[in-house]
């Protein structure tokens, strides 16, 4: 903690502005040295010339000091603000490499910031998923974080399982006197109320993890469908060779395209029957395995076809797929000879035409995912409200059977793994907790 590391903060290329960042104690001293200066007035914007310690002319650059503990990691941090390229801010990061700064690693300058308490291990989080969130509404629901909803939450509900914890604990050192009946049921309800709200974040982050990864698409059919076709409708140019000859597409084919404010990701698989060679049966299987990753499929039949053993198989596919599968009819411009009475909401369509029908249900459905819930993407921490969820669950079922040493291990449980959203859990709290209502003095 004691280095002073060095980063650019902005995205490489060509840009207008580039920013080189530094922080740690030397971060005043090093700036210094490169702007020939003797003093920076803290949270000031300086306009200066930057130099090499040959004294070599650099860059006009913006200088920014943020004095500790008033910057965002808590420690001392010198911003320059170059003209953007390529070439500029690898020139002063260099110097102030040469100067002892170390290059920070990837999310060093947030590790400093919790390390200080400047920021929570959730709000941390929360901007990286800002960063990397592939939607507007994933950035609206990740702003809520942010803004302190789930950390003030889960604190809440840690706080909760402390002071009972501390109670229970202090109940067993007198085993011989039995819990209020009033207080049993008051550990009872907070059990039951914090299992759930544990258990619906991780249902909501488990279920809209698209949101921020971006919505994969799964295009499945048999072969000559149009499934290739599809794909360009949607990417707007053709990516797909289209051709009658079955087994044309015999590898997967991923894109990315925006619809509405999401970010999709939309792969043609190649059509599944029984392949005619060794090539094309690995490509099926592949087709197969892009069903299981996808978050939507679009199962694609042909209208001017009759139904064939293949469709059923697709069709079976779909259904066990256990994902959102939107069913549709193409070459509906031609006689209609496809019957199936199982599936109601065919959508109709012909790929050679136009598909806005396909792309107002698909937009609808995506947009439906608004909602007031609290929902994190880092799947160690989704899994850690799973855990906490089930070990508090366990442990309304033990207080129940009046088992208190059990139920004070799966408290002790869900408190470590809430932990890991801030601070490692100290067993001084539960002696703090105890000895809280003391008089003063005592």
């Amino acid at each position: 903690m004691n280095e002073t590391i060095v980063a650019i903060a902005t995205a490489h290329g060509i840009g207008s502005i580039s920013i080189v960042r530094m922080s740690g104690e030397k971060a005043l001293e090093f700036a210094l040295i490169l702007t020939n200066k003797k003093d920076l007035k803290a949270r000031y914007a300086h306009f200066c010339k930057l130099y090499t310690k040959n004294n070599e002319f650099i860059d006009e650059a913006i200088v920014i000091y943020f004095k500790a503990p008033f910057s965002f990691s808590g420690e001392d941090i010198v911003e320059f603000q170059l003209h953007g390229g390529f070439s500029v801010s690898e020139i002063v990061l260099e110097e102030l490499l040469n100067l002892g700064a170390r290059l920070a690693e990837p999310g060093e300058f947030s590790k400093r910031a919790c390390l200080n308490n400047k920021m929570s291990i959730v709000k941390a989080l929360s901007i990286q998923d800002l960063i990397f969130s592939k939607s507007a509404l994933a950035a609206k629901i990740i702003a809520r974080n942010l803004n302190g909803n789930l950390g003030d939450l889960l604190e809440k509900i840690r706080t909760d399982l402390v002071k009972t914890l501390a109670y229970v604990e202090t109940s067993i050192d007198y085993a011989d006197e039995d819990l209020p009946q009033d207080l049993l049921l008051q550990i009872e309800k907070m059990c039951e109320e914090n299992a759930r709200i544990l258990s619906e974040i991780y249902e909501l982050s488990q279920s809209k993890k698209g949101l921020i990864e971006g919505f994969k698409i799964a295009i499945i059919g048999k072969p000559n469908v149009g499934k290739s076709s599809l794909l360009n409708a949607f990417l707007g140019y053709k990516r797909a060779i289209v051709s009658n000859i079955k087994g044309t597409t015999r590898d997967t084919i991923e894109e990315s395209f925006k619809l509405g404010t999401h970010l999709l990701r939309i792969i043609d698989t190649a059509g599944i029957r029984q392949g005619k060679d060794e090539i094309e049966c690995i490509g099926i299987e592949l087709s197969k395995k892009s069903i299981q990753e996808a978050d939507i499929i679009l199962a694609l039949f042909d209208a001017s076809k009759e139904m064939e053993k293949e469709d059923l198989e697709i069709l079976n596919l779909a259904k066990q797929s256990g994902k959102k599968v939107f069913y549709i009819l193409n070459k509906i411009d031609l006689e209609l000879k496809f019957q199936n009475n199982e599936i109601k909401d065919f959508i109709k369509l012909s790929t050679q035409d136009n598909i806005d029908i396909l792309k107002q249900e698909l937009k609808k459905y995506l947009d439906s995912f608004d909602t007031d819930g609290i929902m994190i993407s880092s799947l160690s921490l989704i899994e850690a409200c799973k855990k906490a969820s089930q070990a508090i669950s366990r442990a309304k079922f033990l207080l129940k059977e009046a088992s208190l040493e059990l139920f004070a291990f799966e408290l002790n449980e869900a408190i470590n793994q809430l932990s890991k959203f801030s601070k490692e859990f100290d067993r001084s709290e539960i002696l703090d907790e105890m000895f809280s209502n003391f008089c003063l003095g005592k």
